[in-house]
């Protein structure tokens, strides 16, 4: 028996030092993002080509606009196309898109996914680009996006992860996602590129080298969410990721329960395999050949989702007041106020209002949905099951403008 209880108390202590770590991780990239440089000037003498793919599975209810929104840029027209690559959609809305002089490639898989499409895109679109912009199908670019990639591209970066920020805050659900989106902008985006390391990928509102972009995707065989192998990839090859604050794509945030565990059930289930998949890699490499960027993507593969660590944090801190020696309550407490800190610091401060305070009641059901996509994340990961998307624009405008 005792025995047991020294087991049990090893494992205590390692999972407390986990937590500890992982907070103090938070804690530095989140008070590094105070002192990400705003870019004003985005004019440039030379004008490059883009290609903006938009893979879209059967998402007929959003692609017509988005795909119209798409050809608004502020940029010339001849120097950029926009290409649909249409999965299982409507042949109304395949119609519809031809008539808008929408460029549109049909494609049909045994297995759908994400980077199917694009590489049978890459493989018959003959036009050679400079670069390349990834969209989601409810992803709408603000007017100066492509002038804004242009002007980085121009100046010697070959990856560029956008700022992608909600179109919707229709509910409290919406909200929180919106906020978790911010919350993770702040600390893998703008605090990373602050003390000069690659940001993270999201999936989408991407610019790429099209060389680089093209030979990349023939390697990548995730049957979805490709992006955290495309990132792990172009961190083996040290490739730089830039981070662009100030080019908005906007993205519709989920509002619905069940929308919600099915997503994170799926980013779980990618994030785990990555990690397995990595881990001892990202050590030999970071030994080897001091490889950091790739060292610190297994960090945030490793690290638990923010809103189960703020959960987990606040039991443990109650649990080890009652049951724990003082030792180890004032580590939970300490753990736990770097961990609420890094989160409010990364809170962008438009978010501080009612709706906001509103959507914080609904925490502990968000902690649940999160349980409830953990416990079902093995599930998740033998079948594709994108995110279905609706024109959900209620708040678009007025957010776009909080945002100018």
């Amino acid at each position: 028996m005792v025995e047991y209880k020294i087991i049990l108390e090893i494992f205590i202590w390692i999972f407390s030092f986990y937590l500890g770590l992982s907070s103090v991780y938070l804690f530095i990239f989140s008070i590094s993002s105070l002192f990400y440089r705003k870019k004003q000037n985005f004019e440039s003498p030379v004008l490059k080509t883009f290609l903006v793919l938009i893979p879209a599975y059967k998402e007929d209810n959003v692609i017509i606009n988005t795909a119209t929104e798409a050809l608004k840029q502020n940029y010339p027209s001849k120097l950029y196309d926009v290409y649909v690559i249409a999965d299982s959609f409507k042949k109304t809305t395949i119609d519809e898109l031809k008539t808008r002089n929408i460029n549109v490639l049909e494609v049909s898989f045994t297995k759908s996914s994400k980077a199917n499409s694009i590489n049978k895109a890459l493989s018959v679109i003959n036009k050679i680009y400079d670069a390349t912009i990834i969209l989601d199908a409810d992803n709408i670019m603000e007017v100066d996006f492509i002038k804004k990639m242009n002007y980085l591209f121009s100046n010697g970066h070959n990856i560029i992860q956008a700022h992608r920020v909600a179109k919707n805050q229709n509910n409290s659900i919406a909200v929180l996602d919106a906020i978790s989106e911010e919350i993770n902008n702040s600390l893998f985006r703008k605090g990373h590129s602050a003390l000069g390391l690659s940001c993270s990928l999201i999936g989408s509102g991407i610019a790429f080298e099209y060389h680089i972009y093209k030979d990349l995707m023939l390697s990548i065989d995730s049957p979805f969410d490709e992006d955290k192998e495309i990132e792990l990839k172009l961190f083996e090859r040290k490739f730089k990721i830039s981070y662009l604050a100030e080019a908005f794509v906007y993205d519709e945030k989920i509002s619905a329960a069940k929308t919600f565990i099915n997503q994170r059930s799926r980013w779980i289930s990618s994030q785990f395999h990555y990690a397995k998949r990595y881990f001892f890699k990202a050590f030999y490499k970071l030994f080897t050949q001091l490889n950091i960027e790739l060292f610190d993507k297994l960090i945030q593969l490793i690290i638990l989702p923010r809103i189960i660590m703020l959960g987990v944090l606040f039991a443990g801190s109650v649990l080890s007041f009652f049951f724990g020696s003082t030792t180890l309550f004032y580590f939970w407490i300490i753990s736990t106020l770097i961990c609420y800190s890094a989160i409010i610091f990364a809170i962008p401060k438009y978010f501080f209002n009612k709706k906001t305070l509103k959507a914080l009641l609904y925490l502990p059901y968000g902690f649940l949905l999160m349980l409830f996509s953990i416990f079902s994340f093995k599930k998740a990961r033998k079948n594709f099951n994108p995110t279905p998307h609706t024109n959900n624009n209620n708040s678009y405008n007025n957010f776009k403008n909080k945002n100018k």
